[in-house]
């Protein structure tokens, strides 16, 4: 088995330090993003359903719809320019700091 139990039967070839240092950079980078999506559906949900469902019945008008919708990709934009614009104070810090 691997070292992150891909499930593969044959086993894993001896790995430098470095390897595994990557590996577990890259499984951590993807279960941050993974993290980061599961809050931003949370927030969406939150937010989104409270100001455009004011009533919840057994379906949602098409006014209902278009504000969640609206809503939806309010969040998504400000989310990735929030992502952006961290991500570049990040590499400056990287370059002032090296």
């Amino acid at each position: 088995m691997s070292l992150f139990g891909s499930g593969s039967a044959s086993p894993a070839l001896p790995k430098s330090g470095s390897d595994v240092k990557a590996g577990i950079v890259q499984q951590l980078q993807q279960e941050s993003a993974m993290n980061n999506a599961r809050l931003l559906i949370e927030k969406i949900n939150e937010n989104c359903f409270d100001a455009c469902i004011p009533a919840p019945g057994s379906s949602m008008s098409s006014q209902e719809s278009g504000c969640i919708s609206s809503c939806m990709e309010k969040y998504i934009q400000l989310w990735n320019i929030s992502s952006k614009t961290y991500i570049s104070r990040l590499g400056q810090e990287h370059k002032r700091m090296a």
